[in-house]
């Protein structure tokens, strides 16, 4: 069994399509930039309809153990809400806030331990792998244990547009480089649960485990990121989990 679901990874790494590091850009930008009406309705803090724990991340997040939640009911909100397991567009998030589908749902460790019985389809949203898995245009998500099968490891020098920054856990998308200061996109909880840009030491990322990788259908970059212009917030505190 093992071995058969190792050849299905193998067909759908072949199969990949082509990406352009503008492309990835691009999803990873209209993720982090988009737009959307959080309501009363789009917030849960307990059980969904199959029993699985769900905790929004909204600003009442802060009642249940962690201050990271920030969207309010009535207050436009920028950036797809992070969820366990997500793998939505940000159509397919507007429609389920749409159908009163919840709002994100956070990582913890009772999601840790249940692994993919933990991802509740009564929310909508988006995970750090199911982010890289859309910015690459993947068919399906793609855990951070299986984005190694479909790329490559490089040098941390080599790093360009569209790769990826990996550890067990969670991934980063790299975009630029300003001196020791990784530019990327992530969807994940610091300083807030949601899809955006960041900005982090690359010094601080090679000390916790993480390591740069490239997708086996990543075309090059039209010009280097010395080229490309990001304007970001460095948030002294800001590091990835």
């Amino acid at each position: 069994m093992r071995f058969f679901l190792l050849s299905i990874l193998v067909c759908l790494a072949s199969c990949a399509p082509q990406r352009t590091p503008e492309q990835a850009l691009a999803t990873a930008l209209a993720y982090s930039e988009m737009e959307w009406m959080p309501e009363a309705r789009h917030i849960r803090h307990g059980k969904d309809l199959k029993g699985i724990h769900v905790h929004t991340p909204d600003s009442t997040l802060s009642l249940h153990g962690d201050d990271r939640g920030w969207w309010k009911p009535g207050v436009r909100a920028k950036g797809m809400a992070y969820k366990w397991g997500g793998f939505d567009t940000p159509e397919s998030f507007q429609h389920g806030l749409l159908d009163g589908k919840k709002a994100g749902d956070i990582a913890n460790s009772y999601k840790i331990r249940l692994d993919d019985a933990a991802i509740s389809h009564d929310s909508v949203g988006i995970d750090c792998s199911g982010f890289v898995s859309r910015c690459w245009g993947l068919p399906r998500h793609f855990s951070t244990r299986e984005l190694p099968m479909i790329s490559d490891p490089i040098a941390w020098d080599h790093l360009r547009a569209g790769d990826i920054i990996l550890k067990q856990g969670h991934v980063l998308m790299f975009a630029a480089r300003r001196g020791d200061y990784l530019i990327g996109y992530e969807a994940g909880p610091i300083p807030t649960w949601r899809a955006r840009r960041c900005a982090v030491r690359i010094s601080y990322l090679a000390k916790k485990g993480y390591s740069p990788w490239r997708y086996k259908h990543m075309s090059a970059p039209k010009a280097s990121d010395n080229e490309v212009p990001y304007e970001i917030e460095f948030r002294g505190g800001h590091e990835p989990m």
